[in-house]
């Protein structure tokens, strides 16, 4: 019965935080673009460029605001889609605006830099579906 006993609580442990996470609903119809630049922009080196982030069919609600159909912007620089069903990272790659910001200065070096938008929810955590934006690429030069 020990074994067992143990058994069942790895499993809940293991399983706990996918039940957790993910769980907030996205409208369906919720459609999450970068506005400018564009997919393929040669954008100036040595100085900051502009990110503005489109959403339609939801809000856009600071971190911690917990409220149907909303959540914040994370920015992917050069990094794939994070898990579904956990927190979204906060680093170089996935940059948080938790205060509801719909745009960001961005200072890349020259080269080939993807773009993406990743909607999270009031504990950075994607909604159920993800809400995300098509991957663009720029050219710093």
């Amino acid at each position: 019965m020990d074994k067992l006993a143990g058994t069942i609580a790895v499993m809940i442990s293991l399983l706990s935080p996918l039940a957790a996470a993910g769980d907030k609903p996205a409208n369906p119809e919720a459609y999450l673009y970068i506005g400018w630049p564009n997919d393929g922009e040669v954008i100036a080196a040595g100085k900051p460029f502009r990110v503005w982030f489109g959403l339609r069919n939801m809000g856009v609600a600071p971190k911690g605001v917990d409220y149907p159909n909303t959540g914040h912007h994370h920015l992917l620089i050069n990094t794939p889609l994070p898990p579904a069903d956990q927190e979204i990272p906060s680093d170089r790659n996935h940059l948080h605006f938790g205060a509801g910001e719909t745009e960001a200065m961005v200072d890349l070096p020259p080269g080939r830099h993807t773009l993406q938008l990743l909607m999270g929810d009031d504990r950075h955590i994607p909604h159920k579906p993800p809400i995300y934006s098509k991957k663009i690429t720029v050219t710093v030069r």
